[in-house]
């Protein structure tokens, strides 16, 4: 609904653009599709589902003994979300779900409690690491031993490329979407957020954006809703959003206000905006964590059967065996749902063990009492984003609920304990508000669409700064903190170092108290650039600055140099005929109206911070007061230059650190891997296909076979012949290894053999049944054709008669008129003609003996009836002499198009006279009478003129492809010579109207 009033479509001139939100969940795709004529719609799932699970699975090759082939170059069968999880109990260790939080991490020989985790919960995943990586990858027992493992980026590209591929069906033919805004946790770091566009791009995406869940939230809240206007003193609202999913739980404060700025001209517009404040998370409290607890106590359960204790299978055992634990996390899972909203369930499984059964209760309580401390984790990253955000619970208006497992009952009791129940809300979708929010900020972001305009800005999440050396020791400095603003407005730091010759700083993220590395950058012509500067303008060494321009990237929130240049001040006005001046205006080197700060509202980008690395310490507690008194000093605005500045581009060159990155060889090969394996689905269901169209067309001719109806059509020894193929055919379906073998070209092969034995029987008897009536309407058309031939050619003898009568009459009436006195009255020609001459003017003596035909008319209809009967005397002569096993001497088509060709040459003659352009109206009696009714037939012509276009229109509209316009009544009839006389006497009648 409120789509009207937000979101207005524009298109290009090219082809129309997409955007695709996804909301990028543990357990759980879900996508939104932005396209003109889309106005903002879930992607559904092949299956018809509004989210698809998060797991992708290969089904391994099996020979005809069963055992897995696995073969270099050949792919096995792929599946996802639901289709791949039901495979965890035959192939549990070809099962990949949940990949999310091995994403971006490093392997560290299995120590990562995160890697950890996921393998006691998939025990039967062969995850490793990748030795020149050090992040997680995935052996498959489907593909050779020799190919590569599968890393966690190129199994999450999969299950993107799938959703992909459903948003493309979705979009319609020929649509290709490519531009994607994916939200992901505030947590996330730069290994992880570098992840997540990694797989995006093996995926095919152009990300346009990362955007944090909790603000995803705020804008899918923000669209439809207008907030306190600040520039009107009035106060903004605040509101936590908290999200509890499968994998981890955040909270968000977010700052929501109406505020004026500045718009074309001196005119002013009113924006909303949105900014996050602080953020809080717990990377393990969440679904899957609650789920395990429930895991945990139905193994233990299970293990003190006393059939377990017999056979000596403790708790090790029962992890270890993968479809084991599959079942067990499936039942789990389902029984903590089923405990939000009842007080008790059981969870029964057969053969969990073979021969050994289990079967076990579980309520609410007990589950309560498995939580725990679990419970004091829970307002724990609300506590920790509102401290970050400097405000208390009672500054905040609302808490908005997002993620599934908020629905459970002792965290609703927990967060109404902290927050009050009072302002709980849930006013958002708490599946889908986050989806819906990242489409309408990739909607926003893309040229191709025009929405409300609502201006959003994230935080870093953690600090960030850089390092250099001075004066040959190690410095660092920190630039942005955690809660510094990311986005098109936020500020950019403008660095200045004392290095005159080529150097390197880094990048760094400040994560769990340790600094991790981001970037390096490395100048390459700062020294012959400062020479330039020296030979050319005589600046010297100690008047040179170096400054480079470091950013919040608005795409990933990561710190990034846009820019650098080296400049100095020389005497003189006016500007450098050397030097881009869009590098000053760019850097803020230019006049004193470019380097003035933005005003509140004034539009444009972010602000612009000094910062001098000269003055830096060595701590990150010292480098970030350094860092905030320089941003204190940047208020003060500086004086108009008296000097000009020449200033030089510098370039670098940015390499990026933290995990290693796959060489440009390695991300190729990854790329051609998948496109392989892209191309072998596409070869494998193509080829399932075409098995499945040759199986059920074998059912087919095998009830072809016993139906006598086909017996009369067909002979004795084409039946044999096609039984015998049948035969065959079948005989090869049964067969596994002869199916193995198959190939698309071969299955399509056999299915054209047997269609051309069978579809020539089934044509005859089709013709059989269909031509009789076909022949019958046919001679029916013919009938009425020459009952209308008759009545014309009476009309038109009749008007012959009457014309030749007429024009005696008018020649006796000329030669009489020639002895009259001649008028001189001069002014006679100007007066109205008498009426009572006018009624002397010679008429025919009747409307019935006027035809608008002739015989040359007729000749056209003549030739066609003519031709149609012979041919349809041939044809049928030709037919009686063949057998029912023979193939027909014409077919049902023809006759169809002999009869439309027959129609339409009758069409073609009725409506010749009425295409014809209507007389002029006749003059009124009086001058006086003629000019009170120009207006109104003035009027009335244009109305007949427009009226006999359309009919024209109409007509010629009905003629196109040789279609029977000219009928009356079902099937298509010929009319009766009723209805012809009914059209000659109207086309009579009007005739006489006009004459």
């Amino acid at each position: 609904m409120f789509l009207t009033l937000i979101l207005l479509f524009t298109t290009t001139a090219s082809a129309a653009s997409s955007v695709l939100g996804i909301d990028f969940g543990t357990q759980n795709f879900k996508a939104a599709l932005v396209k003109p004529g889309i106005p903002l719609e879930i992607v559904l799932t092949k299956d018809s589902k509004r989210k698809e699970a998060a797991a992708v699975a290969f089904k391994p090759n099996r020979d005809a003994k069963n055992n897995i082939v696995a073969e270099v170059g050949v792919y096995p069968e792929r599946a996802y979300g639901g289709d791949a999880l039901a495979l965890q109990g035959r192939f549990p260790g070809e099962v990949f779900p949940n990949l999310k939080p091995l994403l971006g991490l490093p392997y560290t020989d299995g120590a990562n409690a995160f890697v950890k985790e996921y393998k006691g919960r998939y025990p039967a995943v062969q995850a490793s690491q990748d030795h020149e990586l050090g992040t997680v990858v995935i052996n498959s027992a489907a593909f050779a031993k020799e190919e590569k493992p599968w890393s966690v980026e190129e199994l999450l590209a999969m299950e993107l490329a799938n959703v992909r591929r459903n948003a493309e069906t979705m979009a319609g033919k020929g649509t290709a979407v490519q531009d994607a805004v994916i939200t992901v946790p505030a947590f996330y770091t730069a290994d992880e957020r570098r992840a997540i566009e990694k797989a995006a791009q093996l995926a095919g995406f152009e990300v346009n954006a990362l955007i944090t869940d909790g603000l995803a939230v705020g804008l899918d809240y923000a669209k439809s809703r207008t907030f306190p206007d600040v520039t009107k003193g009035e106060k903004p609202e605040i509101h936590l959003v908290y999200d509890m999913g499968a994998g981890s739980t955040t909270a968000t404060v977010l700052r929501f206000q109406g505020k004026s700025v500045k718009d074309v001209g001196r005119f002013n517009k009113t924006v909303q905006e949105v900014a996050v404040l602080g953020t809080g998370w717990d990377r393990q409290v969440g679904g899957d964590s609650l789920t395990q607890l429930i895991v945990d106590d139905y193994v233990h359960k299970f293990s003190t059967k006393p059939v377990m204790k017999s056979r000596s299978i403790g708790v090790d055992e029962i992890k270890k065996n993968g479809r084991a634990m599959s079942r067990i996390w499936k039942d789990a899972e389902k029984a903590r749902q089923v405990l939000s909203a009842n007080s008790e369930t059981t969870s029964s499984f057969e053969e969990l063990l073979p021969e050994i059964d289990f079967k076990t209760k579980l309520s609410r309580a007990d589950f309560e009492e498995l939580v725990g401390s679990w419970v004091e984790r829970v307002a724990a990253p609300m506590k920790d984003a509102l401290a970050q955000a400097g405000l208390q619970m009672s500054d905040i208006d609302s808490v908005i609920l997002h993620g599934g497992a908020t629905r459970t009952p002792f965290v609703q009791r927990k967060l109404e304990e902290v927050a009050g129940s009072a302002k709980l809300r849930s006013n958002v979708n708490a599946d889908e508000s986050a989806v819906f929010g990242a489409a309408f900020k990739g909607a926003g972001l893309s040229p191709s669409f025009k929405v409300k305009e609502i201006r959003d800005s994230d935080i870093a999440g953690y600090a960030a700064g850089m390092t250099y050396k001075d004066g040959g020791k190690n410095r660092k400095q920190q630039l942005f903190s955690a809660t510094s603003a990311v986005g098109q407005y936020a500020a950019t730091k403008q660095v200045t170092f004392k290095d005159k010759d080529d150097f390197a700083f880094g990048l760094y993220q400040v994560v769990d108290e340790a600094d991790r590395p981001v970037a390096r950058i490395e100048t390459s012509n700062l020294t012959d650039s400062v020479k330039e500067l020296h030979s050319k303008f005589g600046c010297e060494k100690d008047d040179i600055s170096t400054k480079f321009s470091i950013k919040l990237s608005p795409i990933d929130g990561l710190p990034e140099v846009v820019g650098g240049a080296v400049s100095c001040e020389v005497e003189g006005s006016g500007k450098s005929a050397t030097v881009g001046d869009t590098v000053k205006d760019w850097l803020g080197f230019g006049g004193k109206k470019d380097q003035e700060p933005l005003k509140e509202g004034a539009e444009g980008e972010g602000p612009v911070e000094e910062v001098n690395a000269e003055s830096s310490a060595t701590s990150a507690d010292d480098a970030d007061a350094t860092s905030e008194s320089a941003a204190a000093s940047t208020s003060k605005v500086p004086e108009k230059p008296k000097k000009r500045t020449e200033s030089i581009v510098i370039a670098f060159t940015t390499a990026v650190e933290g995990n290693s990155q796959p060489a440009p060889e390695e991300m190729k090969r990854m790329k051609n891997r998948l496109a392989a394996f892209d191309k072998s689905d596409r070869a494998r269901a193509a080829r399932e296909e075409a098995l499945n169209n040759l199986e059920s067309y074998t059912y087919f001719v095998r009830d072809f076979l016993t139906n006598d109806d086909y017996t009369s059509v067909s002979t004795q020894a084409v039946r044999d012949e096609i039984s015998k193929l049948l035969e065959s055919t079948r005989s090869f379906m049964e067969d596994p290894s002869q199916i193995a073998k198959a190939t698309e070209a071969s299955l399509k092969e056999m299915l054209t053999g047997l269609k051309k034995l069978v579809e020539p029987i089934q044509s005859r008897r089709k013709e059989a049944l269909a031509r009789p009536d076909k022949i019958k309407a046919l001679q029916s058309s013919l009938e009425q054709t020459e009952k209308f031939l008759t009545t014309i050619r009476e009309q038109v003898a009749s008007a012959s008669a009457a014309q030749v009568s007429a024009s005696a009459y008018e020649a006796s009436a000329g030669s009489a008129s020639t002895t009259a006195k001649p008028e001189t009255d001069e002014w006679a020609d100007l007066e109205e003609p008498d009426a009572t001459m006018s009624s002397e003017m010679p008429k025919y003596s009747s409307p019935s003996d006027f035809s608008p035909y002739t015989e040359v008319d007729l000749k056209d209809l003549e030739s066609t009836y003519e031709s149609t009967i012979s041919w349809l005397k041939e044809k049928e002569a030709e037919q009686n002499s063949l057998k029912e096993t023979d193939e027909p001497a014409f077919t049902v088509k023809d006759v169809e198009l002999k009869a439309a060709k027959l129609s339409q040459a009758m069409a073609e003659l009725v409506y010749k006279k009425i295409r014809q352009e209507k007389p002029k109206a006749k003059k009124g009696k009086s001058s006086s009478s003629s000019k009170s009714k120009g207006k109104k037939a003035k009027a009335t012509g244009t109305a007949a003129a427009k009226e006999e276009k359309t009919q024209e229109a109409e007509r010629s509209e009905k003629g196109k492809g040789n279609s029977k316009f000219m009928t009356a009544g079902p099937d298509d009839e010929m009319p009766s010579e009723e209805q012809i006389e009914a059209m000659i006497r109207e086309g009579n009648k009007a005739r006489e109207d006009e004459l």
